[in-house]
């Protein structure tokens, strides 16, 4: 039997050990697996208790199995759950039986949920909406994953695809009338309406600058500056654990360090990096430029000097922030002005910690947007709908130059979203979006 027709089976709850583990089958031989593991198949959609016994008669666990017969379950297809108790070795027991079944195999990562898509129970948007609602860090980012995966993208897309196949059909009808008098001017004018209309609706969705795609992947702030001014320190606090080795010699910190912090909801990526200075030492050397290219780079620079020094100003595309640490140490504060706005802290006492905590939900804020994010929260999703919208606006402006024109880029618009929704053109694309999910899903 060919791979794609073979029933899958996978662990689709969470780390072991746990109170439940759940085991999910799906293909046309999820039924009989089932039987042969429970001794009959129970009602559908009705959890029952059974004992789990493997081909040799022994038993396996007490366990709650469920029965969802295609086309009425999440994939579409014939899909079996089986709730057991969450050991690893009740696991490696039922995965050891099921794999001694015919034309059963271990699922690969993604593969339940391009099964759901291939057999028409979600959209591409909706996969990717599935997707970044399992990869969410923050309450925002849920909340927009969720959006995409109840359809709010794919149903816009939908009806904008209904609507040109709507006027296109009107265009070709004035095409095939074209020797009878007004007819195709009756037919061509509410068509080229329609076809405005949708513009307009799809420029707008467009038009939100990358607040869906900026809310998926974070914002990214760096904590840069010479070395031993307590940049790791200041990590640690606002992380509020130790992810950084806080020492008192210069150039600690070789490398760059991450960590994820969810700020009001907004996810953002807090990096620490090395001490920037003049240095003879090689690795030392290679942290310091990994430094500078990851301030480069980012969305905020927190700019780190103790009070005893000013420092410099950084100027250039990305915001800086001046952070003066180590106010708590006597004769240390300095009055000189900055370009920049300035916090003054104590990292190693926490002064000073909340206000610029605050300052960052409120540049996290202004960044995102206040309002809920946009349609659009992919590049592959942007890209497809600019060139939708182009299609429309050259559909317009081929009017005067022939109704064959004009329909053939509404046919193009329309075939943009279709690869939007994954209906057409897209086989290569879907190997590389579904490997990102985890097995089980």
């Amino acid at each position: 039997m060919h791979p794609h027709d073979q029933t899958i089976y996978a662990l689709s709850s969470g780390r072991l050990p746990s109170a439940i583990a759940i085991v999910r089958l799906s293909g046309s031989r999820a039924g009989a697996a089932l039987e042969a593991l429970a001794g009959k198949l129970p009602a559908p959609r009705l959890a029952t208790r059974a004992l789990l016994r493997d081909a040799g008669g022994e038993p396996i666990d007490d366990a709650v199995v469920l029965w969802f017969p295609g086309p009425a379950s999440a994939t579409g297809e014939d899909v079996a759950e089986l709730h057991v108790h969450g050991s690893r070795a009740v696991l490696a027991t039922l995965l050891a039986a099921l794999s001694t079944l015919s034309d059963l195999r271990p699922a690969e990562p993604g593969e339940f949920t391009r099964r759901a898509f291939e057999n028409g129970k979600i959209d591409l948007t909706e996969a990717e909406g599935l997707d970044d609602l399992i990869h969410a860090d923050t309450d925002r980012q849920r909340r927009q994953a969720l959006r995409q995966l109840r359809g709010l993208l794919g149903d816009r897309a939908r009806d904008w695809r209904r609507q040109i196949i709507e006027a296109s059909a009107l265009i070709e009808a004035g095409i095939d009338f074209a020797d009878e008098g007004d007819v195709p001017d009756e037919l061509m004018a509410p068509a080229i309406d329609r076809i405005r209309v949708l513009l307009r609706d799809i420029e707008d969705a467009l038009a939100v600058q990358g607040q869906g795609e900026r809310l998926r992947d974070g914002l990214t702030v760096v904590i840069a500056g010479p070395p031993n001014v307590g940049k790791s320190t200041l990590m640690n606090q606002l992380a509020r654990r130790e992810v950084a080795i806080v020492s008192p010699h210069a150039g600690t910190t070789r490398d760059v360090i991450e960590v994820q912090l969810d700020l009001d909801g907004y996810p953002v990526t807090m990096i620490d990096t090395a001490g920037i200075r003049d240095t003879d030492d090689p690795v030392e050397q290679e942290g310091v430029r990994r430094a500078r290219a990851r301030a480069a780079d980012a969305d905020l620079v927190l700019w780190l000097t103790d009070c005893g020094s000013f420092g410099a100003d950084h100027a250039g595309a990305v915001p800086v922030w001046v952070v003066r640490n180590k106010i708590d140490l006597a004769g240390r504060e300095e009055s000189r002005e900055s370009a920049n706005p300035v916090f003054r802290i104590s990292a190693k006492q926490g002064h000073g910690i909340a206000e610029l905590i605050d300052a960052l939900v409120s540049f996290a804020r202004d960044f995102f947007g206040t309002k809920e994010a946009g349609l659009i929260t992919r590049d592959r999703q942007r890209q497809l709908l600019d060139e939708t919208a182009a299609a429309l606006r050259r559909s317009i402006e081929s009017v005067k130059l022939g109704e064959e024109l004009a329909a053939e880029e509404l046919r193009v618009a329309a075939f943009a979203l279709g690869k939007l929704l994954g209906r057409v053109d897209v086989e290569d694309l879907l190997d590389v979006i579904f490997r990102e999910f985890c097995i089980g899903k």
